[in-house]
């Protein structure tokens, strides 16, 4: 029998970030349950989705809101409408937050979808596993940067593709709202937000004096490309093979020459693992978050700013040729020089290293695939701005490694892997260290009388430091983990599965801005600790 019983199903579409407030207010807090409140197994029912990361914080004073979308998905018919900008809030706002508010019962695997604005991506998330009694959520994210995208009328399309039948009872009901808070303009947001015509063209205005894109890259679909970070090369005996192997590297270009380098977050979706019954009340961290890729384009401004249109493209490393599974749409920021018409520069630098990608498979009782890869980038450039010339220096640096350890027929399967991600930014006299560090270590065993255990650790965790003349201005340090342990029987209608699960999140941020350490626990469905450290 195969260990991979009810593995995620995202159905495959796509749709991006947010904070998970859950059913309470953003920022109050859930009252534990004594531990005489909680029940020797999972029920029919159990607590609305809910995790420790920190809510969007909101400035006081006047606000509009806007409901952006309002509909119920049962298939794959997207709802269309149109959104018009706040009435009595101006068109400069100091903060934009949007807010979806969703509720599902019955039965229902995990699903992705989009939400577009003007053809903009604002927002991609993945959704709960219902109880048969249903369940609320609530997702919350800070959409300021797409300002210049709310200014005008534009069509709204939502998707979040689903199947509702016989079986799969769950209707998804959603509505997304837009709150504008009135003030003084956000001075990091951009001056415009562009997108790709025809899936790849770029025109940037000839004032561009700072580009970014952003990637909303997530395996999806309903195929092994959802946990890619398990599949196995040939000859292995595994049921999800891909290519050499599972390192994947997110890289984007433009006009065919290597622009940027990222490591794909490795998200788990709340059917993962094989097992529902760890995500019901606290999703890992970002399945409910999914934060885009960034890249930094300044140094090809110079190139881009011509007034033709050039080739932004981007690709993911490891999928095998023809394999469908990674939905990667691109939004581009820009910040205008004021002062200009036209802002000329020079690309300077661009040195790569050969990308490293090696799995070798052992066989044996347990089988094993080894797996490394690595890869380096540098851009650098400058442009003439209305303030003098501005260099750019972008140095990116990827690595990871995975121990994937298996039994036939996969009753038992495990993998230990750890990705990294460095970043340098240098802007002037000014440089932003970013490294990222993803880690995941799990076991999932089939056992007698068909009962299926899943173990897991998960970590996302960040350090950026900003400088300028060397001088330390900022710093923060990000560690969101999350531990679980989740037993059921499998191949057996729900009411007889006699699940029992732990599952804990602690969310840690802190740095020169100040700090915020919250943890979560929830045994057998129920919060059994809601527990703010700062």
């Amino acid at each position: 029998m195969k260990r991979r019983i009810v593995m995620s199903m995202l159905a495959g579409v796509t749709l991006l970030a947010g904070t998970l407030i859950g059913a309470a207010p953003a920022g109050a807090a859930d009252v534990p349950a004594r531990a005489a409140d909680v029940p020797a197994e999972f029920g029919t029912d159990w607590h609305d989705p809910v995790t420790a990361a920190p809510p969007v914080a909101k400035p006081a004073g006047k606000s509009c809101e806007v409901t952006l979308a309002r509909a119920q998905f049962r298939d794959f018919t997207p709802y269309r409408g149109t959104y018009t900008p706040p009435g009595g809030c101006g068109d400069r706002w100091s903060k934009v937050v949007l807010r979806l508010d969703g509720k599902v019962k019955g039965r229902q695997y995990d699903r992705l979808g989009y939400l577009h604005v003007g053809g903009v991506e604002i927002f991609r998330t993945s959704t709960p596993q219902p109880s048969p009694d249903g369940i609320e959520w609530s997702v919350e994210k800070d959409v300021t940067r797409y300002s210049d995208t709310f200014r005008t009328s534009r069509d709204v399309e939502m998707l979040i593709g689903n199947v509702v039948d016989d079986t799969y009872t769950g209707v998804l009901d959603v509505k997304v709202t837009l709150t504008f808070y009135q003030g003084r303009p956000d001075p990091k947001s951009p001056d415009r937000v562009l997108t790709l015509d025809g899936g790849s063209a770029l025109t940037t205005p000839r004032n561009s004096e700072r580009i970014l894109a952003e990637v909303y890259a997530t395996g999806s679909g309903g195929g092994c490309e959802e946990y890619w970070y398990l599949t196995v090369p040939e000859p292995a005996p595994y049921s999800c093979k891909a290519g050499q192997g599972p390192y994947r590297e997110v890289q984007i270009s433009v006009d065919g020459r290597l622009a940027g380098i990222a490591t794909p977050f490795p998200t788990v979706w709340t059917g993962g693992w094989s097992n529902p019954f760890l995500w019901y009340v606290i999703p890992g961290p970002r399945a409910f978050d999914i934060k885009p890729i960034t890249y930094d384009l300044t140094p090809f401004a110079g190139i881009l700013n011509d007034g033709r249109a050039h080739r932004v493209e981007v690709s993911v490393v490891g999928v095998p040729e023809g394999q469908s599974g990674w939905s990667a749409p691109v939004n581009v920021l820009v910040w205008q020089d004021e002062q200009r018409e036209r802002v000329t520069g020079k690309l300077t630098a661009h040195t790569t290293e050969d990308l490293t990608d090696s799995s070798v498979y052992t066989p044996g009782s347990e089988h094993r695939v080894e797996t490394e890869g690595a890869h380096r980038l540098t851009v650098g450039g400058y442009v003439d701005t209305s303030h003098g010339r501005v260099r750019t220096t972008v140095s990116r640096s990827l690595s990871g490694t995975s121990t994937h350890r298996w039994t036939d027929g996969e009753t038992r399967d495990a993998l230990e892997a750890v990705w990294t991600d460095g970043e340098s930014v240098t802007v002037g006299a000014r440089t932003t260290r970013t490294h990222r560090t993803y880690t995941m270590n799990g076991t999932t065993t089939l056992g007698a009388g068909d009962r299926l255990r899943t173990v897991l650790k998960l970590g996302d965790r960040a350090t950026v430091v900003a400088t300028n003349g060397g001088r330390r201005t900022a710093w923060s340090r990000l560690g969101n983990s999350y531990t679980g342990d989740a037993t059921y029987t499998a191949n057996v209608p729900r009411d007889q599965r006699h699940a029992v699960g732990t599952t804990s999140e602690r969310y840690r941020l802190y740095g020169s801005r100040g700090c915020y350490d919250r943890t979560l626990t929830a045994v057998q469905g129920v919060l059994t600790e809601d527990r703010n450290r700062c």
